[in-house]
């Protein structure tokens, strides 16, 4: 009788001990879910405003539901202002440009993070200093240089404008990534007579995949978004513009479409989201990889 009496006394601290572990569990998630949903509403909204009519937009307020669907909208979006066209562009742009960033970012890493050389810390320095450049203030020598080449108006010229800058970012993950890995891996790939360059290709750069994950989502985020290297590199072209210039279509000298706005907002997000939810373990994969680092 004790016995029992013993062993309900030492569970009671026990129960009550989880039922508060459980309740503030709750209180979390509850909490959560509210942050959740308010930042999840604005988008909500914008593929709401997309089907509505212009005065619903402004006289319903925060309503999200339209009173007739205006797929038109999107109609118009693709087909009459151009977003085809568009798409396009920014597709080869963008895709030219992650590639151009990741292997120049991977063999500038791989030299600062594997190889020792007089002058590197003062090199890192220098290169760290220009990650605090305003894209303003390099745009005129950046865009004189690309009209010298001849690539003015072109798309190579605005990959080889949004990809050619310092991506101090994406070079740093890949540096302290090859740092982190050990030396046998090299040694056994010279044993076998590879040189540096299939090392880095057929050895580092395939375990570096988190990485390159990672630099993909923020780049392609970088260069899709990119507005002002795009409007001035393609002012005289208006056919090669991309989708971020492309938005300023619909604000007229009288009005805005905003209908039409919203439509072309939630088309080109609709290839970001994508593109994140297909490497989205990869990036937290890297990202908790750089904080255990």
């Amino acid at each position: 009788m004790s016995r029992n009496r013993s062993l309900s006394l030492s569970k009671g601290p026990r129960l009550s001990k989880g039922l508060r572990l459980s309740k503030g569990k709750g209180l979390i998630g509850a909490g959560l879910m509210i942050f959740c949903a308010i930042w999840i509403y604005p988008f909500i909204w914008l593929v709401s405003a997309s089907l509505k009519q212009q005065p619903e937009i402004f006289g319903k307020g925060l309503s999200l539901l339209p009173d007739q669907p205006m797929w038109e909208n999107y109609a118009r979006a693709w087909s009459v202002v151009g977003f085809a066209d568009y798409m396009i562009n920014t597709v080869i742009i963008t895709v030219g440009t992650v590639l151009l960033i990741v292997i120049r970012s991977a063999l500038a890493g791989y030299v600062l993070g594997r190889c020792d050389f007089p002058g590197k810390k003062a090199l890192i320095a220098i290169f760290l200093i220009t990650f605090f450049l305003p894209e303003g203030y390099t745009i005129i020598p950046v865009t004189q240089l690309t009209d010298q080449l001849g690539l003015l108006n072109t798309h190579l010229g605005v990959i080889f404008g949004l990809g050619a800058g310092g991506h101090v970012a994406a070079t740093l993950l890949y540096a302290g990534y090859f740092r982190s890995l050990p030396n046998e891996l090299e040694e056994c790939a010279r044993i076998d007579g590879a040189g540096p360059l299939t090392i880095f290709f057929r050895v580092f750069l395939p375990l570096a995949w988190p990485v390159t994950a990672t630099v993909i989502i923020l780049q392609f985020l970088s260069a899709w978004n990119a507005y002002l290297l795009p409007l001035v590199f393609t002012l005289s072209q208006p056919d090669l513009r991309t989708l971020a210039v492309g938005m300023t279509a619909f604000v007229g000298e009288y009005g805005t479409d905003y209908p039409g706005l919203a439509a072309g907002a939630v088309i080109s997000l609709t290839p970001v989201i994508a593109v994140f939810v297909a490497l989205q373990r990869q990036f937290v994969e890297s990202v908790a990889g750089a904080v255990k680092q």
